[in-house]
């Protein structure tokens, strides 16, 4: 007669086997379903230059994938041309808009203060409604992106949006720039309507990429941060004085209007020709179907 001794063991061995079987076929399913998605769905769905709509203020936003590509110039000083990967992430078409500004403003969630009158009246009057917002404060561009479900770009996010991976000195290649590009070199005098210059597209059809108003990026600005940093997903340094802008304005010239370009300024320092996009990490936004 077998004793209980032997049939106990035998049959932990024999239940743990079956257990340990479906648990592999499970996985053998789990396995197959999740590589279907990341080659039939992501893949067809999420193309370069991609464009979703923000259901809260109305932006027209680009996909950048992820990937490496070279950020910097050659010879730079503050910007030495290096190469960095950066994960996906939403931009922003254009700049953010006085209209959506005023979207914000009217919530209760922004605040709108200017101290040139000019500029005050060019914010309330309709015929300004979708030139880039200005006078906004560092502070000021992170609060509506933040509104809006965003956040600033970095600054090697900007970068990539606007020159994609081939090394072009602008937005629309390496050819010089001209009136029917962009809005620089006061041949306007002012801001003009956002999308005014389809010609002037980055390589994912990202606009106004450069002129019309620089544009607050996330970053810390340190003159000898290229030199040291990270080469995956670069956020810029930890604190500072100053925040990062990028894109030149309408005042600029051609050397100021290409994408390596980097400006600074104190974060409270709001300005004529200052204005901002938003950004958000590809994780963070849904799949469309």
């Amino acid at each position: 007669m077998v004793s209980r001794r032997v049939i106990l063991p035998f049959f932990i061995v024999v239940f743990g086997a079956i257990i340990l079987g479906i648990f592999l076929l499970d996985l053998s399913h789990w396995r197959n379903y999740f590589n279907q998605i990341d080659t039939t769905r992501f893949s067809q769905t999420l193309l370069p230059g991609s464009q979703r709509l923000s259901p809260i203020d109305g932006m027209i936003q680009v996909y950048i994938p992820a990937g490496e590509f070279t950020l910097g110039e050659s010879g730079g000083s503050n910007n030495p041309r290096h190469k960095v990967y950066l994960d996906a992430f939403w931009i922003d078409l254009t700049e953010v808009t006085n209209e959506m500004y005023a979207r914000c403003v009217q919530e209760g969630k922004c605040d709108y203060t200017v101290r040139q009158a000019i500029t005050e009246l060019r914010y309330h009057d309709p015929a300004y409604a979708n030139d880039p917002v200005v006078y906004v404060t560092w502070d000021s561009a992170l609060e509506y992106c933040q509104w809006a479900g965003r956040r600033l770009p970095t600054e090697a996010e900007w970068e990539k949006a606007a020159r994609g991976t081939d090394l072009r000195k602008y937005p629309w290649g390496n050819s010089p720039p001209d009136p029917s590009l962009l809005n620089y070199d006061n041949n306007v005098g002012e801001t003009t309507a956002v999308g005014s210059y389809l010609e002037g597209a980055s390589p994912y059809g990202v606009l106004d990429m450069a002129g019309n108003v620089r544009e607050w990026v996330a970053d810390w600005f340190n003159g000898s941060y290229y030199l040291l940093s990270p080469l995956k997903n670069p956020s810029g340094p930890n604190n500072g004085e100053k925040r990062v802008l990028r894109g030149g304005s309408y005042i600029d010239d051609a050397q100021k209007v290409q994408v390596t370009t980097r400006f600074s300024h104190i974060p409270s320092s709001a300005g004529m020709n200052r204005g901002f996009r938003c950004a958000v990490s590809s994780w963070l936004v849904s799949t469309p179907e």
